[in-house]
């Protein structure tokens, strides 16, 4: 689904030009920042007296620092203002629950509520499928990055280290660096796309099922039919004993050891093998030899 990544005026009170992301981050950084007392007072209206003029101001002053806290997640390639809007979203849920008499600072208390809400848009649009739907996986989604040392995969020691220092195991270090380093792939081949090895990576091109279509079925059964007769023409080549080997050995149900085979020809359990390789190599030469001509 295509988001609107135009940052509408953040709330009554403060224009904005739409689509500008620059003048929206000029717009905010403007708005004073209020001090403890104000912020208080302005919580204890919107508390005790639902006053949603103390709500705006407390959101307008503090919008500079969701600004603050998206641009941590500009890596993933996602658009700036998009990621901004959401955090907007956390931070309202925060004024919303807001208790002043904690005794903290409006936003020490409201950045766990911005990041969870960047964290989620993140989460559902970063990828088509979902790389991350466990606590442990996402911890290393948003952690894995800054934990590693250097470009490129992680060493033995290096997924031990991060395992311990994120407080999950090391298959899981693993499995999130693969998802991390792979590639959505179109379902269909790109318009344009010449590279044929390109486009056979298009799953459209090889996920389709012919299993039902009646040309290939008839097929396979005339195929299926021609090798069954070939292989009871090939075995018929074979002599009596070479042909009572490989049917006891692969052809019946209650397959006999070599040396069974050995004890009932008097012979050793290595001439049976040795016998059973020569047929299994004259069978195989009768079933690859073209069919001659007339059959």
């Amino acid at each position: 689904m295509k988001r609107n990544t135009q940052l509408a005026p953040a709330a009554p009170g403060l224009a904005v030009p739409a689509g500008t992301l620059e003048a929206y981050i000029q717009a905010v950084n403007s708005v004073p920042v209020l001090s403890a007392e104000e912020e208080r007072r302005l919580a204890y209206r919107l508390r005790d007296h639902n006053d949603l003029a103390a709500a705006q101001q407390l959101v307008l002053s503090n919008l500079r620092f969701v600004v603050h806290v998206a641009r941590g997640y500009s890596g993933y390639g996602l658009p700036q203002a998009d990621l901004i809007q959401e955090g907007n979203i956390g931070l309202m849920k925060a004024v919303k629950r807001f208790d002043p008499d904690v005794g903290v600072r409006l936003i020490s208390f409201a950045v766990h509520w911005i990041r969870a809400e960047i964290h989620e848009f993140i989460l559902r649009n970063w990828r088509i499928v979902k790389v991350a739907t466990t606590k442990a996986q996402r911890k290393l989604f948003f952690n894995l990055r800054g934990a590693k040392k250097r470009l490129g995969w992680l060493n033995r020691e290096e997924v031990d280290a991060v395992a311990r220092d994120l407080g999950v195991s090391p298959r899981d270090v693993m499995e999130m660096e693969s998802r991390l380093a792979g590639q959505d792939v179109g379902f269909d081949p790109r318009e344009g796309d010449d590279d044929d090895d390109r486009a056979l990576l298009a799953p459209a091109t090889y996920l389709g099922d012919d299993s039902e279509d009646p040309s290939l079925v008839l097929e396979a059964e005339d195929w299926a039919e021609f090798n069954h007769e070939r292989l009871h023409a090939a075995l018929e080549t074979l002599d009596e004993r070479s042909r009572d080997i490989l049917q006891s050995r692969w052809l019946s149900e209650h397959k006999v050891t070599l040396q069974e085979l050995a004890d009932k020809y008097g012979v050793s359990a290595e001439r049976i093998r040795q016998l059973e390789a020569n047929a299994i190599r004259k069978l195989r030469q009768a079933m690859t030899a073209p069919p001659a001509p007339g059959a």
